[in-house]
């Protein structure tokens, strides 16, 4: 397949960095989140100029059914507030508008010429958010009929792709993985958020619609310690070995329960992108009770749509910084353990943004969380 030729800015196969930018419902939207689909991003500079609105659409309308979110997204990044003002720039469907008052985005996808001017045009991601093609704004008929012959996302690379992943069993023997579920069935479980920068402070933020898991701390030192032998023993290795890292440092002891009667899940996130979580390294999900439940699976958007399970007792592993969600749990109840690791170059970072956790904040709140793994 043939690719346009490539305007200044970016060359196919580059990856575009992610970004934060105003979008409706949401003050700070992660660019990078919308990975695991083609995305197209159209910079339309101003559209103040009479007739231009409907110039672009006319490029759009012949393929904007690709725009189901699951083949394709658009994303428009707005750079004139009277667009905002007017009414002449928003989202539909498919199709999200991101205000670029910061000129971070502008930045991110090197749409500024050097002497300042905005390149407009449309530039087309891979669902890893590499560069596949980019087209001046006049070309969009062109660039929307390359994005309508794609292949499905998961096929956007010709041959099977996997996530950079670790599967482990045998982490956890039946009869701790049993101990665990009893000490949340006992105790219950409190709503869990996610993190979120606010104002150059790192909050917990509860929000149903991204995020349906209850979790109980582990708060007995003895199991806490019992936890991290087993860790120590069966785990750490194989990462050591798989990734050439060595976890020295724990972050939070706690079982989670994905619940179907709340159809528990947690959409596509990452787990270290604020000042407060910049230190984890690696997520660690264990199972407790794979087989006693439908659903819940583990998926890695930026690498296809294939999922992954661990074995009760067995554990996932991967870095922080990967996209993933947790897959709504239809049938039974979902219970894991989820601590993240990292070692001690990291744990300076964490003591050194301590001062941006926000009252009341769930990180702060973790009993031992910094304790030795």
């Amino acid at each position: 397949m043939s690719h346009p030729p490539i305007q200044p800015g970016y060359t196919v196969g580059e990856p575009v960095p992610s970004f934060h930018a105003r979008a409706e419902g949401n003050p700070r939207f992660a660019f990078d989140t919308v990975a695991g689909r083609w995305v197209m991003v159209l910079i339309p500079g101003s559209l103040a100029e009479p007739g231009k609105a409907d110039r672009l659409a006319a490029m759009v309308a012949p393929h904007a059914r690709v725009f189901d979110v699951t083949h394709a997204a658009m994303i428009v990044l707005g750079t004139d507030p009277e667009d905002e003002r007017n009414g002449r720039l928003k989202d539909g469907t498919g199709r999200r508008v991101l205000w670029d008052e910061g000129a971070e985005g502008r930045r991110a996808l090197r749409a500024e010429a050097p002497d300042g001017t905005l390149r407009t045009g449309w530039l087309l991601l891979d669902p890893m958010l590499r560069v596949f093609g980019v087209w001046p704004l006049e070309q969009g008929a062109e660039a929307m009929a390359t994005l309508a012959h794609l292949p499905p996302p998961g096929q956007h690379a010709g041959v099977p792709v996997h996530a950079p992943v670790l599967v482990v069993p045998r982490v956890f023997e039946p009869a701790f993985c049993r101990r665990l579920i009893r000490l949340y069935d006992e105790q219950g479980g409190g709503e869990s958020g996610f993190m979120r920068d606010v104002d150059g402070q790192t909050i917990g933020i509860l929000d149903r619609g991204h995020k349906r898991r209850k979790d109980c701390l582990i708060e007995d030192p003895e199991l806490q310690a019992a936890f991290r032998a087993r860790l120590n023993a069966r785990l750490v290795p194989e990462i050591r070995r798989a990734f050439n890292f060595n976890p020295t440092r724990i972050e939070r002891y706690i079982v989670a329960c994905y619940d179907a009667a709340e159809k528990g899940f947690f959409r596509a996130h990452r787990d270290n992108t604020t000042l407060g979580t910049a230190h984890r390294r690696f997520a660690v999900t264990l199972n407790l009770n794979t087989g006693e439940y439908e659903g819940g699976e583990l998926c890695f958007p930026e690498f296809g749509p294939q999922t992954y399970v661990a074995p009760a007792g067995g554990a996932v592993v991967f870095s922080c910084s990967l996209l993933h969600e947790a897959r709504p749990v239809t049938r039974g109840r979902r219970y894991a353990t989820l601590p993240f690791l990292y070692d001690d170059a990291a744990a300076k970072i964490r003591e050194e943004n301590a001062r941006f956790l926000g009252q009341n904040n769930a990180i702060a709140k973790q009993p031992s969380a910094d304790a030795p793994a």
